[in-house]
């Protein structure tokens, strides 16, 4: 995948029913990335997702 020069500072974690936790994509903006963790969120499963933000890499 070509980079696209996107700094993708906000991950969407998700918690699986056993405390296990797993990056689930990273997003441009908190705002993309609330809106994956509340759809994969109301499908009804035991899994928790939440949004957090990734610090930016030193330069």
């Amino acid at each position: 995948m070509p980079d696209s020069g996107a700094t993708l500072l906000w991950q969407v974690i998700r918690q699986d029913d056993n405390g296990n936790h797993y990056r689930v994509g990273r997003y441009a903006t908190q705002d993309e990335a609330q809106k994956v963790a509340d759809t994969l969120g109301g499908r009804g499963h035991k899994q928790l997702y939440w949004v957090e933000r990734i610090s930016e890499p030193a330069r």
